[in-house]
């Protein structure tokens, strides 16, 4: 068989689910003909089925060798990192999927963007998770000090009275006492605060673009009532076309009128919220 009736046999077996046969049709081509980066993509999509990360990954980058430019070599090696916990890399290959698709005029729908979402979100929550564990830490170490000091302080007294002056020595002790409960029971209060923030360490969707999905900055309407970040839409229609993404209807730049009213609840929520810019 030629290396195209492999591919070919191989694109069946995938449409039936029997991965691991599409794999060795998709392998054997290869073997014929190396410089296919299709092939190399096709065999990267069953393992991305099969959850076989490191694999996707490997055909995924001699695909990208072989076109820099090929939107699904980019779009499944970001999928394949974003598993792997690689955020940063992940997002750099899906956000140069979305750029190309957007260059070639291919659809992918709401898939890319959607999978930039999740991978930004991740980072994000493990970015809060490492935050949350060192303030735990730094709780932790503070109430240390605290009680290390306490302790300190108190044989201090004891030395200096000796067995003399027992009640005068109490007192002391019990001051000291007072004072490092107070200290850390402050220090506590502080953190407490910062836990009731914790939780409300959340953007809400619809302050964020339908197509970037990152925070509004500039919204505006389009007359179907579809709010986007001025600058993601007007490269939409730059590069795509003139029509709305989510409704397809017609749309031109004169057409966007500035959302007001979420400008300010998007600053509003900025303000109180200044960690969000990193969101």
């Amino acid at each position: 068989m030629t290396d195209v009736e492999l591919k070919n046999k191989g694109n069946k077996f995938f449409a039936s689910r029997k991965y691991e046969e599409a794999i060795k049709c998709y392998s054997e081509a290869i073997t014929k003909k190396q410089n296919i980066a299709v092939y190399y993509t096709n065999r990267a999509l069953c393992h991305l089925k099969l959850k076989r990360w490191e694999s996707v990954c490997q055909d995924c980058r001699q695909a990208l060798e072989l076109d820099s430019s090929l939107v699904k070599a980019h779009f499944f090696l970001g999928q394949a990192l974003l598993e792997m916990d690689n955020f940063d890399e992940s997002i750099k290959h899906l956000q140069r999927a979305q750029d190309l698709a957007k260059e070639q005029k291919v659809n992918y729908g709401d898939d890319i963007a959607c999978t930039i979402r999740v991978a930004r979100k991740r980072r994000f929550n493990v970015a809060e998770e490492k935050r949350i564990t060192q303030e735990i830490e730094l709780q932790t170490q503070i109430n240390r000090l605290f009680l290390d000091e306490k302790f300190r302080q108190m044989e201090d007294v004891r030395k200096k009275y000796d067995g003399d002056e027992e009640e005068k020595a109490q007192e002391e002790i019990m001051r000291i006492e007072q004072q490092c409960d107070d200290s850390i029971a402050e220090v506590n209060n502080m953190f407490a605060k910062l836990d009731e923030r914790r939780r409300k360490r959340e953007v809400p969707d619809y302050l964020c673009g339908k197509i970037s999905f990152e925070i509004l900055r500039d919204p505006v309407v389009t007359p179907s009532g579809i709010t986007y970040d001025r600058k993601d839409i007007e490269e939409h229609l730059q590069r795509v076309g003139h029509f709305d993404p989510i409704t397809r209807t017609d749309l031109t730049v004169d057409q966007l009128i500035p959302n007001l009213a979420m400008k300010e609840v998007v600053d509003s929520f900025l303000t109180e919220n200044e960690w969000a810019l990193d969101y």
